[in-house]
């Protein structure tokens, strides 16, 4: 199973992260950055598959299909995001953390104004036809 993997990979990537710290601290901190991104990479894989999907729905809904596109760029970057904080609090950088954490919510805020300006238009719409 795909999900038994990425256990595997972060398990073996966290034990060989312990057992570096105490004598190479900067190799410790190297081995996990790189069990990340496999993990980050091998998830990707996974994902890409699974985009057609994403625009069969659109196609068959009639929905937008740049919304599909907004709404799966937004959900990518709440993961990244949330996972690059995460290695910044695991290094003691739990400032810069919570401002990324911050910036990440601004990107998506901004990227669903089309979102919101179609829902708007809908219900504007919707109320002027029940008028």
């Amino acid at each position: 199973m795909q999900v038994l993997q990425l256990v595997g990979i972060a398990f073996i990537t966290a034990i060989a992260a312990i057992l570096l710290r105490e004598t190479k601290p900067e190799l410790a901190f190297a081995v996990s950055i790189a069990g990340g991104i496999i993990l980050l990479l091998f998830v990707f894989d996974l994902f890409r598959g699974s985009i057609s999907i994403f625009g069969d729905i659109a196609e068959k809904t009639g929905i937008n299909a740049n919304f599909i596109k907004i709404l799966l760029k937004m959900v990518g970057i709440g993961y990244l995001v949330e996972f690059s904080s995460g290695i910044l609090a695991d290094f003691g950088q739990t400032s810069l953390a919570d401002k990324l954490t911050f910036c990440g919510k601004v990107v998506i805020l901004v990227l669903a104004i089309p979102i919101l300006e179609s829902v708007l238009s809908l219900i504007s719409d919707l109320l002027g036809l029940i008028s």
